[in-house]
């Protein structure tokens, strides 16, 4: 699974030092595995604590929307800026120092008593926030072989499922309890604070942290990245010309896009839809929890099957088999929103329906595909990208989903929503050809 490089030449390591490796690599997948979960707490309490906020403050949607959409754009530009920097400083010391910065700005939150404050603060906070994936990915990227890519990150992805979900039935259960806004701020950055503690001594960067000149070792199914930077050690400026060039990262671009979009609009505005079309506050809040718990099950089931069936390596052709029943759930939700009364069970069917088929093809795109394209090298700059360009559709979509649903009503809003939802699939059916393309170029028939 591992072994030694020196001047070009592979040797094994000896049994303990894989031993050793192997019990570094469990503790820091599980570290990053449960870190990102904790991110989710201090970043998906915003969306449960917007119900209370309008109870305390008399918010509307549109200004609720404000703190949303703002704080995606600096969102989008750490993603830009820390990606990147992922690759130079590494993986690791990225994801701890969101973690920290995470903790900090949350607190913040909870003292300030004001829209511009509130903005400001969450702005803040999403900044630091935006180094964790980039920081995640680079680091699994130097502890585990290509051939694993679609199994290691839908299992890691996971976290940002599992993690929305936990964060919204946390600060349910909160809420339940009596607890104020400003509680659903400071006990997840208390819990994120515990974890960071010891995901700083249970992590490493990479094998030779533990092992000099330590490297893993690709497995017999192992694959080239597609992106080939002409040296082991490229600067960020060839990583990101070299991602450009490629056709089918310009592709991933624009899913990224269209389904980061999707995607906000389903992170931010869940509670506060089934607040507005009559549950209560804490009702609302923790039924929401039904999209991310099935994003989990989407997410695992994409991942296993593209690395076992997805032929010539061709990830996006469930993905756009999975968008388009996407579609077919968004309408569902848009004809019984509309209803005077609404049936909840089926809405919240339909939610979890969301939740499967969109979750799942969007953890490719900054997941195994990340590492598909990319690899190792540039995981961060080809993650940081990917999710930078997406979050400007999801600040697009975060402000103008509250602005609509209080002119048009909620019911237009997922009508709208589905028909991005028809584009993104086309988007994913596009780059299914492109793979396809790619494998026909690589291994040509033998005449």
């Amino acid at each position: 699974m591992f072994y030694i490089l020196k001047d070009s030449h592979k040797e094994p390591t000896s049994a303990e030092e894989s031993k050793t490796l192997l019990r570094w690599r469990k503790s820091t997948f599980w570290v990053m595995m449960i870190g990102y979960i904790g991110y989710y707490l201090c970043r998906a309490n915003l969306s449960a604590a917007f119900p209370l906020l309008e109870q305390e403050f008399n918010y509307s949607n549109t200004q609720l929307g404000l703190i949303a959409s703002l704080s995606e754009i600096a969102y989008a530009i750490g993603k830009f800026i820390n990606g990147p920097l992922a690759d130079r400083l590494g993986g690791r010391r990225i994801f701890l120092i969101g973690m920290a910065g995470a903790i900090f700005w949350n607190l913040v939150f909870s003292i300030s008593g004001s829209l511009s404050s509130f903005i400001f603060t969450w702005c803040c906070c999403r900044y630091f926030l935006s180094m964790g994936w980039g920081g995640l990915a680079k680091t699994i990227g130097n502890w585990y072989s290509s051939d694993r890519n679609g199994r290691v990150m839908g299992l890691i992805s996971i976290s940002f499922q599992f993690g929305g979900a936990i964060a919204t039935l946390f600060a349910g259960f909160l809420v339940a309890k009596g607890v104020g806004w400003q509680g659903v701020f400071v006990y997840p950055a208390l819990v994120l604070l515990v974890i960071f503690l010891w995901a700083s001594l249970a992590s490493r960067n990479k094998p030779s942290d533990i092992v000099p000149d330590a490297v893993v070792a690709e497995g017999k199914m192992g694959k080239k990245q597609l992106a080939d930077y002409g040296n082991d050690d490229p600067p960020i400026s060839t990583i990101i010309q070299t991602l450009f060039k490629m056709p089918v990262y310009r592709q991933l671009l624009v899913f990224s896009f269209l389904t980061t979009l999707l995607r906000s609009v389903f992170l931010f505005w869940t509670p506060k839809f089934l607040f507005d079309i009559g549950l209560g506050a804490s009702n609302a809040i923790i039924r929401s929890a039904i999209l991310p718990f099935l994003g989990i099950l989407g997410t695992f089931f994409i991942g296993w099957y593209t690395d076992h069936f997805a032929r010539n390596g061709d990830r996006a052709r469930m993905m756009w088999m999975m968008l388009a029943l996407l579609v077919v759930c968004l309408l569902c939700i848009s004809s019984l929103a509309d209803a005077d009364r609404p049936n909840y069970n089926l809405i919240l069917l339909a939610l979890g329906g969301s939740g499967f088929f969109l979750l799942g093809p969007y953890s490719m795109s900054s997941g195994a595909l990340t590492l598909d394209i990319a690899g190792a090298q540039g995981a961060g700059s080809c993650t940081g990208i990917i999710d930078g360009m997406g979050y400007i559709g999801g600040a697009i979509a975060a402000f103008a989903a509250g602005a609509l649903s209080d002119q048009l009503g909620w019911s237009q809003v997922f009508l709208i929503l589905a028909s991005f939802a028809f584009i993104a699939t086309l988007s994913a059916y596009g780059m299914s050809r492109s793979f396809q393309k790619i494998t026909k170029i690589e291994t040509p028939q033998s005449e």
